[in-house]
């Protein structure tokens, strides 16, 4: 799933570690979800869409194919 994560992180100034204590995952977590590796679960797609007050649809977008 292709997602913004990484630009919203940047604009806040944050590391990957950051996002992750925030969010309650590990950097790996966060660096596989930036990567498109990893989906993340549905109450965790909610928890940084409500960090970033903005909707999941927002961040998170289905990949063509």
């Amino acid at each position: 799933m292709k997602n913004r994560l990484k630009v919203l992180r940047a604009e806040r100034d944050w590391s990957q570690q950051d996002l992750g204590e925030h969010l309650g995952i590990s950097r790996q977590s966060v660096n596989a979800i930036e990567k498109g590796r990893y989906d993340p679960s549905l109450p965790l797609a909610f928890r940084i869409a409500e960090l970033f007050d903005m909707a999941i649809e927002e961040i998170f977008e289905k990949e063509q194919g």
